[in-house]
């Protein structure tokens, strides 16, 4: 490498999961040198399998497409500002319903291959113990954040507590259901036939309430504080609630006709597509810390799954984030040390599309930032802005994860509307203000000059 080179804003990024290779993407095609630090393979966290980027270990599904949901928007915001996530979601998608849900080997490999091919990212594989103490870095190490990288974090940012508990749900062989008794359907007919269910009688549903809750789980640590996240809530914990909580929550009958008797069940579990062949099902909403034989035995009593095999048991893994309202600013950088950005779920967004739109942000803010180029912030009536102003406009004393919804949005001005109507509204004005703030950024840097490319080490 020649002194030139040497002098080329350079940005380095910590974690390849879906926030750290979106970032990493961003400030490439912007012209920066990215140094993408990933440990997989040489170590694995509990929930990882694979060795490819940006793996999806909770569900293959990036929930509701449509733009009744808040996440909808933020999907087509980032659709239309060309991430690298949508770029892959779309490409790898698989039959959902309502929902956009993808080939989740697939989805990964597209990634892998886009930021492997990268002439400006080098993938380091190779684990951080701590943070770069120079130059810009982006932390995207995520919710499963190695021990020594989350003490120096920790160090970091003085804060405490900066962990919760989350869940991930089992995954069942299609071939090993049996739809004499299950059978293939979408809630109230809508989006075809892409969801697995089971039903249970009255009877068969209070049995297996009461066997969740006299079940054997995994202990947590003695010196650890369980915390759960609402939205990703145990399916045991959900039990322990109350006896109908899971009746009106995941297991809900509703537009669900059983057609052998043409009449709702008391209750249901479905299963959603979790590859693109069909031959893996979720276990919708059924995230669990249960242990492994109190799975197999317990689950095996729903109706048609009686002969399940799985593919992939529950787990239970810590997920650690930081206070983000506490130490960062609306630029996602440490307040104490303005070189530092954080991305993703480690700032406290929950959910993969959360996690990669954080990510898509960090990367711009932080490469406009090394380019002398400070870019305007989203509105904040976007869903990119909303996001953003969950994490700086919360409140840290009791700051908690939070997936992107319409609550984070500003008002609408004028008259009262229904729900629904109200919603679609915030989405068109969220599109209509998206566009203007994507042309500034673009002639933001549309005048930058191009960066020389540097040869790759073919070593």
């Amino acid at each position: 490498m020649n002194q030139d080179n040497r002098k080329e804003p350079r940005i380095t990024v910590i974690g390849a999961g879906l926030a750290g290779c979106e970032a990493a993407w961003q400030a490439a095609e912007l012209g920066l040198r990215v140094t993408l630090h990933e440990m997989k393979p040489h170590r694995f966290s509990p929930a990882h399998q694979s060795p490819q980027l940006a793996e999806l270990v909770c569900s293959n599904s990036l929930r509701g497409a449509g733009m009744n949901n808040a996440v909808g928007c933020l999907k087509e915001e980032l659709r239309r500002c060309a991430a690298l996530f949508m770029q892959a979601a779309d490409a790898t998608a698989v039959p959902a319903g309502g929902a956009l849900a993808v080939d989740r080997e697939a989805f990964s490999d597209f990634i892998t291959e886009r930021i492997s091919d990268h002439p400006r990212i080098e993938l380091q594989r190779s684990e951080l113990a701590c943070v770069p103490a120079e130059g810009t870095t982006i932390v995207a190490s995520g919710p499963l954040t190695s021990d020594a990288l989350a003490a120096d974090i920790a160090r970091i940012t003085g804060s405490e507590h900066l962990y919760f508990y989350d869940a991930i749900a089992p995954i069942i062989e299609a071939d090993s259901i049996d739809f004499g008794i299950a059978w293939k359907a979408s809630r109230y007919g809508r989006g075809g036939d892409d969801y697995v269910n089971c039903p249970l009688s009255r009877d068969e549903y209070f049995a297996f309430i009461e066997a969740l809750k006299t079940a054997q789980k995994v202990p947590g640590k003695d010196f650890e504080k369980v915390i759960h996240f609402e939205g990703c809530m145990p399916v045991e914990e959900m039990a322990e609630r109350g006896d109908m909580t899971l009746a009106f929550g995941p297991m809900k009958p509703v537009g669900l006709p059983d057609p052998r008797t043409g009449r709702e069940p008391f209750a249901v579990v479905q299963l959603r597509q979790d590859n693109l062949h069909a031959t893996l099902f979720n276990m919708v909403g059924f995230q669990t810390k249960l242990t492994w034989p109190e799975q197999r035995r317990i689950f095996r009593t729903i109706p048609g799954l009686q002969n399940a095999r799985f593919a992939r048991l529950g787990s239970m893994h810590r997920n650690t984030f930081i206070n983000a309202p506490g130490c960062l600013d609306q630029r996602l950088r440490l307040e104490t040390d303005p070189r530092l950005f954080f991305a993703g779920q480690i700032t406290g967004v929950e959910g993969y599309v959360e996690s990669a739109a954080c990510g898509f942000l960090a990367g711009l803010l932080a490469a406009a930032q090394q380019l002398g180029r400070p870019l305007p912030l989203p509105p904040a009536t976007t869903a990119l802005g909303a996001l953003l102003g969950h994490l700086f406009h919360s409140s840290p004393e009791d700051f908690q994860p939070m997936n992107i919804n319409y609550g984070l949005f500003p008002s609408l001005e004028g008259r009262k509307r229904k729900r629904a109507e109200r919603r679609l509204a915030m989405a068109e004005r969220a599109l209509q203000d998206l566009e203007p703030w994507r042309q500034s950024v673009l002639a933001h840097i549309s005048d930058l000059p191009a960066l020389p490319q540097e040869p790759r080490d073919e070593a």
